[in-house]
Formats: structure tokens, C-alpha cells, sequence
């Protein structure tokens, strides 16, 4: 009987160790799984950041020389209309 005990015992132990290594492994791929997800997020906003000035700086370009044209007809207009 306390041979079969000793054995049982050492088989609970050597399931824990098991699952304890499983566990671990678990984790480990979890973390390596939530920093390749904030990554790519981070990527992903920048990414859309970067779309958004790059807009801005077109748009502000186009008014810079439509605003630049029109001065300028204006101008002439006004120097070769009198």
C-alpha cells in the first residue's frame, strides 16, 4: 500500500511539473501574442496618422495656390484695369 502511495505521489508531482511547464508555455506565448497585437496596432495608427498629414499638407498646398493665383489676378486686374 505504501508503495502504490509513494508511486500515485510521484506521478501527481511529475503531472504538476507537467502542467506547471504547459502553463508557463501558455503565458509565454499569450505575452508574445499581446505584444505582436499592440504592435501591429501601433503600426496601424501611425500608419493612419501619417495618411492624415499627408492630406493635410496636399489640401494646404492646393489653397496656398489657388489663394496665390487668384492675389495675383486680383492684382493685375487692378494694376492693368485703371
Amino acid at each position: 500500500m505504501a508503495l502504490k502511495m509513494r508511486q500515485s505521489l510521484a506521478q501527481l508531482e511529475q503531472e504538476f511539473r507537467h502542467e506547471t511547464q504547459k502553463d508557463r508555455h501558455r503565458r509565454e506565448h499569450l505575452r508574445r501574442s499581446a505584444v505582436r497585437r499592440s504592435r501591429q496596432r501601433g503600426i496601424e495608427r501611425e500608419k493612419k496618422k501619417s495618411s492624415v498629414r499627408f492630406w493635410v499638407l496636399v489640401l494646404t498646398l492646393v489653397l496656398t495656390a489657388v489663394i496665390v493665383t487668384v492675389a495675383m489676378f486680383e492684382t493685375l486686374y487692378l494694376l492693368l484695369g485703371r
